[in-house]
């Protein structure tokens, strides 16, 4: 419970700091943005009408960047950069992308809604404050302002618990208003959708590729270093009991043939070990191309999966229709991924697996009682399983605060 107030009333240095540059980035931008369009609008009956208006969208897209690179500073919102601006040959087709320029427009949005954001943000950070230390010190202050005798009223006796209540409102609507900033940037300071889709499907072409290739490798390397050296093995013994075979004093009386059969029992029991080991190699093999158990779906791919983990779990299934089988598959290993973070790196002692399929969707997630402190990108191959759960379109979300606990939702279409 103080873990979860301490949380409620702490807020990031970096809002704070981008709420009070709010207001003044905000009214240059936005007398920016309102300034293009009236002397546009102006302008658009004389020649130099659209010459101002590209120059003037130019300028809103290099302030584009400059808000972009503040919000990831500030807030941490790491917004993608959008393409760079098309140069094609000549005066007229430079200024004709420059006017067609999605970005550039979008920009020119961005500093028109940020105006009343960047208003509201400093209210919040430096108005909220202010009323609260003066609702607080309202006794003091009417009695410095009017000295006298003065009888104590409601105002007196309210001043100081509205004040802190007012204080107490400053975390929660300073996070409030940078989401809605941090929502506001990746809607219109990044690329468009459509050139978005694109860098998607080329970072899924790529992490397939690369998948791709490193399994072939890791299969090459397991076939020669593995199955292929235990194979080698295998004949090497077969050779040895065709030799004993071979051998005349094999068919000798006495204690020479009795010694000679020991011998070729005792590598017909090898031959067999090594067969048994070779064959459970391939197993191995083929159950990291395509686990066996998939093969009857998630609902009986996951149990054995979950009974597996080092750490208990607790498993949810509701799998009202069963998804294409390369999302099955993506669904299983992320789910053997993250059960194998939880025992290697979060410490946790229970575990809980939920898995869902339905309207369209997959849904898994999984959550522990570890220490938390989890991240994409912090080592732990979080950042390799969101690139190629991109891959099929997932999504994959983290919320691991540290003390935990840790909850990893990784979210799939059914169908590509």
């Amino acid at each position: 419970m103080a873990g979860r107030w301490r949380q409620g009333l702490s807020v990031r240095g970096g809002e704070v700091a981008f709420a009070v540059l709010g207001l003044p980035l905000g009214v240059l931008g936005g007398v920016y943005a309102v300034a293009v369009l009236y002397a546009g609008a102006l302008l658009s009956l004389t020649v130099l009408g659209l010459p101002f208006v590209a120059a003037a969208l130019a300028g809103a897209r290099g302030i584009g960047g400059l808000h972009r690179r503040l919000v990831g500073r500030l807030l941490g919102e790491q917004v993608a950069a959008p393409s760079p601006l098309a140069r094609p040959s000549g005066p007229l087709a430079r200024g004709l992308a420059v006017l067609t320029d999605p970005v550039a427009w979008r920009a020119l949005l961005y500093l028109l809604l940020r105006l009343p954001l960047g208003v509201l943000g400093f209210l919040a950070a430096v108005g909220l404050p202010l009323s609260s230390v003066w609702l607080a010190g309202f006794p003091f202050w009417v009695r410095l302002l009017e000295p006298g005798p003065r009888t104590v009223d409601w105002l007196d006796v309210a001043g100081l618990p509205v004040g802190l209540a007012v204080l107490a409102a400053v975390p929660a609507a300073l996070r409030a208003l940078s989401r809605a900033n941090r929502a506001l940037a990746r809607a219109l300071l990044g690329p468009a959708r459509s050139q978005q889709r694109v860098r998607e499907l080329e970072n899924a072409r790529i992490t397939l590729l690369a998948d791709g290739t490193d399994r072939l490798r890791r299969l090459e390397r397991d076939l020669h270093d593995g199955t292929q050296a235990q194979l080698v093995a295998l004949a090497i013994t077969l050779s040895l009991a065709d030799d004993a075979l071979g051998d005349p004093a094999a068919s000798g009386p006495g204690a020479d043939a009795g010694a000679d059969l020991g011998r070729l029992r005792a590598l017909v029991d090898r031959a067999r070990g090594q067969t048994d080991d070779t064959i459970t190699g391939l197993r191995r093999l083929t159950r990291g191309i395509h686990p066996v158990a998939l093969d009857a779906g998630l609902a009986e791919a996951l149990p054995g999966l979950t009974a597996t983990s080092p750490v208990p779990v607790a498993l949810r299934l509701d799998l009202r229709e069963r998804p294409a089988e390369v999302i099955e598959r993506a669904v299983y290993f992320c789910a053997a991924e993250l059960l194998t973070n939880v025992a290697k790196h979060s410490g946790a002692q229970a575990v809980e697996l939920t898995a869902s399929a339905g309207d369209g969707s997959v849904r898994l997630m999984v959550r522990d009682d570890g220490h938390g402190g989890a991240a994409v990108g912090a080592g732990t191959g979080l950042a390799g399983l969101a690139e190629r759960l991109a891959a099929v379109d997932g999504v994959l979300r983290v919320d691991s605060p540290r003390g935990g606990p840790t909850v990893v939702t990784a979210e799939l279409p059914s169908r590509l």
